[in-house]
């Protein structure tokens, strides 16, 4: 356990490294369950080398407390409340993980139905899902379909205009990427960019260069654009991550989940084993109304749904960047694009 909290210290992408920022809840959870079995069966004296073990968990417990406490309702919020103003709120936005060979198709027809969103993004679409999710282009007039049978398709339906949009390959030639211009029925126009990068696992890559790359490159993106914009998708990578820090660090947005909970997505097959994978993450222009997460479609990942009203007049908190964070997430944006020219 004392391994497993230091080694995502270690900048180092490999999977065995990063996929122990993951668990953090779990991990302070089974650090207290040791304390606490220590406390009846630990054996050492004081003189022993033994005892530092139950004090390195201690320091441990600690330090996972400060991790995790950002995401709990005792912090600060990041972005804060909408205020009661005329006019209520002006997007509401779901994104989900329907996962490729799952078929309830009822299940998530029946909850975008039931929810009504503004507009909603499906990753994992194959073309089975894009016949199946037809059925919104009613009351959905403007749609982007990427069906493909790789477990990276996207499908993004908005009952708003599409101004404009881009398909980009940020990194992988395998892997899309939106950015969509839309116009609210208030005349304001957002940025939505939606992505779903490879998570660092065995059998899809052991190495999180090529995510850690995407994930920046449209931080970088955002920042540059300097309007209202919101990035949304399965990340494959838990908001308390080094990544994620530099993230939003380097780009400006903000994480709706920082002084209200962890609003976990995945997995949703086992209980033992949930962290936030799913994101929606808003520039400074947004107040939120209402983040959820909804129960189970049939996928390994549970739907997630906020609702933003654009205030300019907030006391939104942002990461503050600095020249060494900017450096950081340059040098991993070369290193993402190098791996893929491997």
């Amino acid at each position: 356990m004392l391994l497993t909290g230091i080694l995502p210290l270690i900048k180092n992408d490999n999977w065995t490294f990063r996929i122990f920022d993951y668990p953090r809840v779990q991990k302070l959870v089974i650090c207290i369950a040791l304390l606490v079995g220590w406390n009846f069966y630990g054996q050492a004296s004081l003189e022993s080398w033994e005892l530092f073990l139950p004090i390195l968990l201690v320091v441990m417990v600690l330090y996972l407390i400060v991790q995790i406490f950002p995401f709990t309702p005792l912090a600060k919020r990041m972005v804060q409340s909408t205020r009661k103003l005329e006019g209520g709120p002006d997007l509401h936005v779901m994104v989900m993980n329907v996962y490729q060979y799952n078929t309830d198709y009822d299940k998530v027809i029946t909850l975008l139905k039931n929810e009504n969103p503004d507009l909603f993004l499906l990753v994992e679409t194959d073309h089975h899902w894009a016949n199946a999710i037809a059925v919104f282009k009613k009351d959905y007039p403007y749609f982007i379909e990427i069906p493909l049978d790789n477990t990276y398709g996207m499908l993004f339906y908005s009952k708003n205009e599409i101004l404009s949009n881009k398909i980009n390959y940020l990194v992988d030639e395998d892997i899309p990427s939106l950015e969509t211009l839309t116009r609210l029925p208030n005349g304001q126009a957002v940025k939505i960019f939606s992505i779903h990068p490879m998570p660092p696992v065995p059998q899809e890559n052991p190495r999180s260069t090529e995510r850690d790359a995407e994930i920046l490159l449209v931080g970088k993106m955002v920042k540059a654009y300097q309007k209202p914009a919101i990035v949304i998708g399965d990340l494959n990578d838990v908001g308390w991550s080094y990544t994620s820090n530099l993230f939003l660090k380097t780009s400006g947005l903000l994480d709706p989940r920082r002084g209200r909970g962890m609003y976990s997505t995945f997995h949703a097959k086992y209980f033992f084993l949930r962290w936030p994978l799913d994101h929606i993450f808003v520039t400074k222009h947004f107040t939120l109304d209402k983040l959820t997460v909804h129960g189970p479609v049939g996928s390994d990942h549970f739907p997630i749904s906020a609702t933003f009203t654009l205030d300019r007049e907030n006391n939104n908190q942002k990461m503050e960047s600095d020249p060494e964070a900017e450096h950081i997430a340059e040098e991993k944006i070369e290193d993402g694009l190098a791996e893929n020219e491997k």
